[in-house]
C-alpha cells in the first residue's frame, strides 16, 4: 500500500474515495500531498475499473487549509505554481464529488471548487482567509470563485476572509446540496448510484466541454460543444441508449 502524506485512498465498487486525514490538524494539505493527491487522481482517471472518486476528510472537517509554515521554506517561483496540483480534480475525466463537513478553508475550499460536485452537511464553514496572513488565495481560489459567484461577490469573500455558513454557500452555488451531518454519507452514496447509471464517455466528455469552455467566447463554446457531440454519435453507448429508449428498458452502458 502506496503511504501518502496526510491522506488515504481507498477503491471499491467502482469508487475511489480520497480520505484527507491528518489528526490534530484538521486535515492539513501539506506541500508534499499536493503533489501527490495530483497524481493520484491522473491514475485514477485512467483507472477503467473507477467510475466516480469522492474527495472527504475524515474527523469532523474537511481541511482547514495547508502547512502555513512551510510557504515560507518554499521559493516564490514554486509558489506561483501552486494551482497546477490542485487543479487534478478538475483534470480528471471522471466525476469527482466533494463530501464537505465542519471547516472547509484555504486550499481545501479551492480541492473543494475544482471539484465537480459539493454536497455538504450544514454545519460547514467555508472561507478563503489568506488576506488576514498578508497572502491571496494561490491555488486557483481567486479565479474559481469569481467564475463561480461572480466578481463582486468573490471579492467580498476573498478580500474580506470572509466565512460562509452551509446556507449562503448553498444560496450562491458553491455547493449543490445540503443535509444534516449524520445524513451526508447517504447523499453522497445517492450521487454516486445516480452517477454509475450514467454512459461514463458521456460524463467525461461533458466535463471537458464545460470546464474548457465556460469562460469561453459563446462562438467557440458552441463550435467545441458540437465536434464533442459528434464524437459520442459514433460511441456503443450512444447506440446502446437509443436502442434501450425505443425498447423502453434500462440501458448497459459499458464506455465504449
Amino acid at each position: 500500500m502506496t503511504a501518502y502524506d496526510g491522506f488515504g485512498v481507498h477503491t471499491g465498487e467502482g469508487v475511489a474515495t480520497i480520505a484527507l486525514d491528518v489528526p490534530g490538524k484538521l486535515n492539513r494539505v501539506s506541500m508534499a500531498a499536493r503533489d501527490q493527491l495530483a497524481r493520484v487522481f491522473e491514475e485514477l482517471g485512467g483507472d477503467n475499473s473507477v467510475r466516480a472518486v469522492v474527495l472527504t476528510g475524515a474527523g469532523g472537517a474537511f481541511s482547514a487549509g495547508g502547512d502555513i509554515a512551510a510557504f515560507l521554506e518554499r521559493p516564490p517561483e514554486e509558489l506561483s505554481r501552486l494551482a497546477w496540483n490542485v487543479a487534478a480534480p478538475e483534470r480528471c475525466p471522471k466525476p469527482v464529488v466533494a463530501a464537505l463537513r465542519g471547516y472547509v478553508f484555504g486550499v481545501g475550499l479551492e480541492l473543494a471548487l475544482a471539484c465537480d460536485f459539493r454536497v455538504a452537511a450544514d454545519d460547514i464553514e467555508l472561507a478563503l482567509p489568506e488576506v488576514k496572513l498578508g497572502m491571496i488565495p494561490g491555488s486557483g481560489g481567486t479565479q474559481r470563485l469569481a467564475r463561480l459567484i461572480g466578481l463582486a461577490r468573490a471579492k467580498d469573500v476573498i478580500m474580506r476572509g470572509r466565512r460562509l455558513d452551509a446556507g449562503e454557500a448553498h444560496a450562491l452555488g458553491l455547493v449543490t446540496e445540503v443535509v444534516a451531518p449524520d445524513d451526508l454519507d447517504s447523499a453522497v452514496k445517492r450521487l454516486l448510484d445516480e452517477l454509475a447509471e450514467l454512459p461514463p464517455l458521456a460524463l467525461a466528455v461533458a466535463k471537458r466541454v464545460l470546464n474548457a469552455t465556460y469562460d469561453a467566447p459563446l462562438h467557440a463554446g458552441l463550435e467545441i460543444e458540437g465536434f464533442a457531440y459528434g464524437l459520442l454519435r459514433s460511441t456503443a453507448d450512444f447506440r446502446e441508449g437509443v436502442e434501450a429508449f425505443g425498447e423502453k428498458r434500462k440501458p448497459k452502458f459499458e464506455g465504449r
